[in-house]
């Protein structure tokens, strides 16, 4: 990998505009589309590996809590590595956060996601 370049959010590829979209709507199953069918996504220390673990974390999570998500910052690491800031605003604890969503891509499709601090 090489050093990460700062680029405008509307640069990152689209799967991973259209999976941030239909992540901050809620919509678990355009979500689902952007990902490959062995993808892995690890958020909060859990792994959820495939299409229905996948499918499992996205329809739960921030379930519980009600909040914003705005896209604030992007960089290109390489052609299959990027990332997405995310600042979620809301009734969990702590009430604002900026999450990095580190994405790996296979083709036109997601293979790894891990979402951390």
């Amino acid at each position: 990998m090489t050093t990460p370049t700062g680029i405008r959010p509307d640069q990152l590829p689209a799967p991973i505009r259209g999976y941030l979209a239909a992540h901050a709507a809620r919509d678990a199953d355009a979500a689902l589309r952007a990902f490959t069918p062995t993808a892995v996504v690890v958020d909060d220390g859990t792994t959820h590996r495939g299409t229905e673990e996948i499918r499992r974390f996205l329809s739960r999570a921030g379930a519980e809590f009600s909040y914003t998500t705005e896209l604030v910052g992007a960089q290109r690491v390489d052609d299959a590595h990027w990332v997405a800031v995310n600042r979620l605003e809301g009734d969990f604890p702590g009430g604002v956060v900026e999450l990095g969503y580190r994405f790996v891509m296979d083709g036109d499709l997601i293979a790894e996601l891990d979402i951390a601090l």
